[in-house]
């Protein structure tokens, strides 16, 4: 009977659980789920049902472990290295249940796999599905998973999976220069034989050589020198990518011309496809810019995913692009001065 009334009491929370996705919420390394108390629940209760420790979840919402929890109280689940994962395996008696992001207005990918623990942007769109770069407002994506234990929690009966699959990092070749050795040969002089002058010749030599010295030591005009065009070797993007769909936005709309620092970000797009993504907060998403380096002349086109992080590291840039695409403009990884130019 005992048993009976268990499961009756189990009952609203496994339905809960079926039909209510897990949302997460916050912001990497902060990140959590909430869960309202049903009754006769506890910290301990909660916690085999979220595989998290009481011990983290009672500070994290700033309350005390021997204090009790109302019916209908709301609190959140730390969501950790215990019980969160977005890659790996999970143990003989634990599953992965899946947790969701819902998109908020104007969010694009890139922060979204930013603000949850930097998930790589191709293993975001892999397990969503997504092919393009732009998502609809209340959306709901999966960003991680949940690693509860079998035979404690009811979420393991919900859809779950043993092993996380993420996108496999674009492996890029370094191409090695080529360097030809040039041996240069010692240029061996041949011995002139001793030419014997006349005196008439030798007075005539002597008149030239006092002629040619009074030429050297004229003021003589210099005549400019030419510079030799430099011509910088490398890749340049300028006929690929994103060109068409940038020639197609400024067609018949005002160009905007900015100059400023860029900064970069690590991504494996654009290596092979030369489709290379930024960050600006003056446009729209999926607004395609072209950006150049004026030190070598090199350019490329770059789409938009989101507007530029408000953190330290990015004060005062114009722009943030990826590391692709500052490879395809000769500059480092460090920031660079760069000419933006897009359609209003």
């Amino acid at each position: 009977m005992k048993k009976i009334l268990f499961l009756f009491l189990l009952l609203p929370v496994f339905l809960s659980a079926q039909q209510n996705p897990l949302i997460v919420e916050g912001i990497s390394p902060a990140l959590y789920i909430t869960h309202k108390v049903a009754p006769k629940e506890n910290y301990y209760s909660i916690g085999r049902i979220y595989n998290a420790s009481p011990k983290d979840i009672a500070p994290f919402n700033k309350l005390q472990l021997e204090s009790s929890l109302s019916l209908g109280q709301v609190i959140k689940i730390p969501l950790n290295s215990s019980n969160f994962a977005q890659q790996g395996n999970a143990a003989a008696d634990e599953t992965f249940v899946p947790v969701y992001y819902k998109i908020k207005d104007k969010e694009g990918l890139y922060r979204v796999a930013k603000n949850n623990n930097d998930l790589p942007l191709e293993t975001l769109k892999q397990w969503n599905n997504i092919k393009g770069d732009a998502v609809k407002t209340g959306t709901q994506l999966i960003i991680g998973y949940l690693k509860v234990k079998t035979e404690l929690s009811a979420l393991a009966k919900t859809s779950a999976a043993k092993t996380i699959i993420a996108a496999a990092p674009v492996k890029v070749e370094e191409t090695k220069p080529v360097v030809t050795e040039v041996v240069t040969k010692p240029v061996v002089e041949t011995e002139k034989p001793e030419v014997k002058l006349t005196r008439k010749e030798k007075k005539a030599a002597a008149k030239a050589a006092d002629a040619e010295e009074k030429a050297n030591n004229a003021t003589v005009a210099e005549t400019p020198v030419a510079e030799t065009p430099i011509t910088v070797s490398g890749k340049n993007s300028g006929g690929a990518g994103f060109k068409t769909l940038y020639d197609q936005q400024k067609k018949n709309a005002d160009v905007s011309e900015v100059n400023g620092d860029a900064g970069v970000f690590k991504s494996t797009s654009g290596w092979a496809d030369n489709k290379y993504y930024c960050l600006h907060s003056n446009t729209s998403q999926g607004t395609i810019i072209k950006i150049t380096n004026p030190a070598n002349g090199k350019f490329v086109f770059a789409k938009v995913l989101d507007n530029i992080p408000d953190i330290k590291q990015n004060e005062g840039l114009v722009i943030v692009i990826s590391n692709a695409a500052a490879d395809a403009l000769g500059a480092s990884e460090a920031n660079f001065n760069c000419l933006l130019s897009y359609a209003k």
